[in-house]
């Protein structure tokens, strides 16, 4: 009999959302053979006529609360309080609901995985009070889970040095993201397809560095940018639209949730921009890796480990400058040549889904989540946790 397993945390699927929706979406497309899936779903983002009971042999259950901000904590409890009636395991992505762990406990028959994502308690969008709650839920969330996952080795690194454990680290695939050819259609609709152009997408909000960005590409107009993002979301995108409108070679666009139009974009551009501060391994940068794409990142330690310190970093709107002036046509193609080698080497949704796999089968045969002070602790976890924007050293390399 398959084990039935309850996917906690997300908006839902089929993806419509963000990197954990695209996680769950890959992983009922390959596991659904093996896993029997139940997905807690959002009901505001799915309207009533979209809401089938059943997505790719996955059981879909739909709440009337938001999975994301303050409403995602019941959101996750009420899925959590469901699932323990009749799933063998939890897979819970985020923290926020985690605080019932301890409750969970109590039924020994139930398996706990928690996939922390990044240090969302460091989110400068957070009151000071919300920080405080999301660190406390992560130390529950760590403590309590038969196993957590860290997509990032920077962020097992954190864990293993703030709680004494090894977390599992798995990343996330990027290889649902494809090459788009342009049809005449698509030239009216995006002039700016014709010439080379740099490109990014991500959330406008401070963390993602929206602003070096936008103040480094708007004093040079060799290399339009083309940015895409919720601008009308917050005073800070608002803000910053209405002072780089007036730039032509900067192309500010609103969300795009279709796949074509965005793999067309991106997979057109000369390269990409990643301004990503927070969070561990970011989907958009393993789908532009994967997409055969030059990289420029920003200079934080989670971007190095996803690159293996193979892309070109910038740490602020002077730094990013310099090297739109600097690098050359050869530089950039040798760049692309190796942020694709590692994406197919690190980067599968196959491979990832095996891992997986493994980890819900080893909990399953009870796996005990390693103890730093019983397990021989790889070199680049010993050194001191940097909290700082910058890495002042340099990051492992990929195992």
């Amino acid at each position: 009999m398959k084990e039935k397993i309850a996917v906690i945390g997300t908006v839902g699927v089929p993806a419509c959302y963000g990197g954990f929706e695209t996680l769950v979406h890959q992983l009922v497309l390959h596991l659904n053979q093996q896993f029997d899936f139940t997905v807690y779903c959002s009901a505001h983002h799915y309207p009533k006529g979209e809401r089938p009971r059943n997505w790719n042999n996955a059981k879909l259950v739909y709440l009337p609360l938001k999975a994301n901000g303050v409403q995602s904590i019941l959101y996750d409890i009420l899925s959590i309080i469901h699932a323990l009636f009749f799933a063998d395991v939890l897979l819970i992505l985020g923290v926020s609901g985690c605080i019932i762990l301890p409750f969970v406990k109590l039924f020994r028959n139930k398996k706990v995985i928690v996939h922390i994502d990044g240090l969302e308690w460091k989110r400068a969008k957070w009151h000071p009070l919300a920080k405080a709650y999301l660190k406390f839920a992560e130390m529950i969330a760590v403590r309590f889970s038969d196993a957590d996952i860290a997509d990032n080795e920077a962020i097992r690194k954190y864990t293993a040095l703030r709680y004494k454990s090894l977390s599992a680290c798995i990343a996330y695939g990027g290889d649902q993201a494809e090459k788009v050819i342009a049809n005449a259609q698509d030239f009216q609709n995006f002039p700016f397809l014709q010439k080379p152009y740099a490109f990014g997408v991500c959330r406008i909000e401070p963390e993602n560095n929206i602003h070096l960005i936008l103040e480094a590409f708007s004093t040079q107009e060799n290399l339009p940018l083309v940015l895409v993002g919720n601008w009308d979301n917050s005073p800070y995108g608002q803000k910053l639209k209405q002072i780089y409108k007036g730039h032509s070679h900067l192309h500010l666009l609103d969300p795009i949730y279709e796949n074509r139009p965005l793999n067309l974009i991106r997979s057109r551009c000369f390269c990409y921009i990643h301004g990503h501060s927070a969070g561990g391994t970011n989907p958009s940068l393993v789908e532009a890796m994967n997409l055969n794409l030059p990289i420029i990142a920003f200079d934080v330690i989670y971007n190095r480990c996803t690159t293996n310190e193979q892309a070109f970093y910038f740490k602020d709107h002077q730094s990013l400058n310099d090297l739109l002036q600097r690098l050359t046509k050869e530089e950039y193609q040798q760049c692309s040549h190796r942020m694709y080698d590692l994406a197919q080497t690190h980067y599968q949704w196959a491979q990832i889904s095996q891992q997986y796999t493994s980890l819900i089968n080893g909990i399953m045969e009870d796996y005990q989540k390693p103890e730093i002070s019983s397990y021989p602790i790889p070199q680049h976890l010993i050194q001191p946790w940097e909290t700082s924007q910058t890495i002042p050293e340099p990051a492992q390399k990929l195992a």
